[in-house]
Parts: structure tokens; sequence; C-alpha cells
């Protein structure tokens, strides 16, 4: 199969040839594996199955404000001191008092698409995707902190739609012009969830968030792509209600939150498990040979029927050991 074919394979529960995979890494992980492969370039030559697009003006995501302090197109501030790849908010910009003044980017920016329009013509034969990170619950605790977001979702619920209506608004455009493109898949970043569990409790998911992604979903749907959701943590309830919403790809399937191999069983025939190779427990403090045992497995078992992209549960992080990332990389390649 070629590496589309593969991919689409297994998206619509059918047994590839082999398992599509793909492989991200921190920047301080990266570093360690270009020094020892001895090849700064090896990222290039992993055989990854996924293009990876993110729909910012003028293709800038971030522009440095101060001493490792890097500002979004929100406005919001990022300090990086110590986590280099996506930092901590270090602002608050909007208010009860200020959301009605509060300036929101343009999703009808053409400098957000065009150059993704050239460089999807000079992809690889593998599939392509659009990614929106910060989709909805992020987004809105970044500007406003995750405290009083989560206190307002009790005492002003009426603050809490009008700010989440708004980035709904500013979402649908961007989905509304990724999916004009000759793209497959349309990704949303929102993590939801802690080790132990949804951080805001399933009622109020559903009373905030639910109705609003099954909105941006159902558009991409519409427009014939598939609908991927990276979210973080044990939120494993959710996926009856992530199905009805039609999401198709889940990400990370994390093995340290949730038995894998039985979300499988359950959900297997209606969603794609995208991820499962723990970051938090094999890739850092296992033995080479308990990585590709991990990895055969989850191919075997997780990839039968299709349905699964074998993937780290997370960007690789900087503590992960060399060897084992490569003997990751190893199984995969060799399927």
């Amino acid at each position: 199969m070629k590496t589309l074919e593969r991919v689409l394979t297994a998206l619509n529960h059918r047994q590839p040839d082999k398992v599509p995979y793909d492989i991200r890494f921190t920047q301080k992980a990266h570093a360690k594996m270009a020094e020892y492969y001895g090849d700064p370039e090896f990222d290039s030559k992993l055989g990854n199955c996924f293009t990876w697009f993110r729909p910012y003006p003028r293709n800038v995501r971030y522009r440095l404000v101060g001493p490792d302090i890097w500002q979004d197109e929100f406005g919001v501030r990022w300090n990086r001191t110590i986590d280099k790849d996506i930092g901590v908010p270090c602002n608050q910009l909007v208010t009860p008092q200020n959301i009605n003044e509060f300036q929101w980017p343009d999703p009808n920016d053409p400098t957000r698409y065009d150059f993704i329009k050239e460089a999807v013509k000079k992809a690889g034969d593998g599939a392509t995707l659009v990614s929106l990170g910060f989709a909805l619950f992020e987004r809105a605790w970044t500007l406003v902190a995750m405290e009083n977001l989560l206190i307002y979702m009790l005492t002003d619920k009426h603050f809490v739609n009008l700010l989440l209506d708004k980035i709904l608004e500013y979402n649908l455009g961007i989905i509304e012009h990724a999916c004009s493109l000759d793209i497959d898949i349309i990704r949303l970043g929102d993590d939801w969830g802690h080790q132990r569990g949804l951080i805001m409790g399933i009622d109020l998911w559903r009373e905030f968030i639910k109705p609003r992604i099954k909105e941006m979903y159902q558009l991409a749907k519409s427009k014939g792509k598939y609908v991927m959701i990276h979210c973080c943590g044990k939120v494993d309830e959710l996926f009856p209600d992530l199905i009805e919403c039609g999401l198709d790809i889940f990400n990370p399937f994390q093995p340290e939150v949730m038995d894998v191999f039985q979300m499988k069983r359950l959900y297997g025939e209606r969603l794609c498990f995208y991820g499962g190779i723990s970051t938090q427990r094999t890739l850092p403090y296992g033995t080479v040979a308990e990585v590709k045992d991990e990895v055969k497995r989850l191919i075997e078992v997780v990839g039968e029927n299709g349905g699964y992209i074998a993937s780290p549960a997370h960007d690789i992080p900087a503590d992960a050991k060399a060897e084992n990332i490569a003997a990751m990389i190893e199984v995969l390649q060799n399927q």
C-alpha cells in the first residue's frame, strides 16, 4: 500500500498491510536523537504517515517579546523559562468586564492558508492534517486563567457561554477555510483531563464543551474531512459522547490513564486510536526489550482490523532513553 492508502484503510477500520505511525518529539528529545544517530535530519527519514500544518497568520505561531517570553496571536504570553516547547501563560487578558471590547484574531486572514495550499502540493504521499490547538476549553483558560474559568463555570455561566461562543465563532472560521484545502484531517487540541479524570467533571463538560465541539466536528465532517481530537488525561468516560459528536480519531490514547486494550475492545469499531506507546513509563524507564514488546503488542492487538495509528502517547519527552526511542522506531519501520 502507498502511505495515504494505508492511513485511510486504518481510519476506515479495515486491516492495512502495516499499521501507520507518526512520531513527534519535544525539542530536547529531538536533539538527543540527532546526536544518537549523528544526523540532525533523522526525523525526515522516519517514515511518518502524516504531514502537519497549522493555520497561523504569515505562518508565525509565536513572537519573542522578552527573555523566554513568547506571545501568541491572541496576546497570551508564554513563559518558557522551564518548558521550552509550550510554556506557562503569564498574563490574563479577558474578564467579564472587558470581554466585549477584546479584539479577536481574524480567522479570515488569507495568510493563514496560502502557505498551506502551496505546501500541500509538495507534501509526500501520506495523510495531511490541519491542526488547531487550544481549540475551546484551553483557549478559554489561557485568556482568563484556569482557576478563574472553573469558578466562572459555577458562578457566572453567562460570561463562560459568551466567552466560549466567541472562541467557537473564531474556530468555525478556521475550520471552514481549512476544509477548503486539499487535506484529509482536521485536528483539534483541547485537554480536558488529568491523570484521574476530567478537570471540570462530566456535567460541566456536557453543559459547556459538548455542544460546541459537536458543531465544530460536524462542520468538518460535512466537508468530507476526518476529525481528530488531541485530549490528554483520563477522559475515556467521554468516548460515547465523542462518538455521538462525530469524532473519528482519538489521541493521545495514554496507557498510563486508561486500559488501551479494553478501549479497543469497547470502542474500536467506532473510534480510531492514535498513540498508545507509553511516554511516562516505558520510553523513559523501560528496557529495549520491553519497548519492543510493547510496540509489537499494540500493533498486533490494537492494530487488528485497522483503527490504530501507532505513536508515542505524546511528543517524546526529554527523559526518554535514546536506545528506547530507537527500539520503538526500529519496530515501527520494520513491520
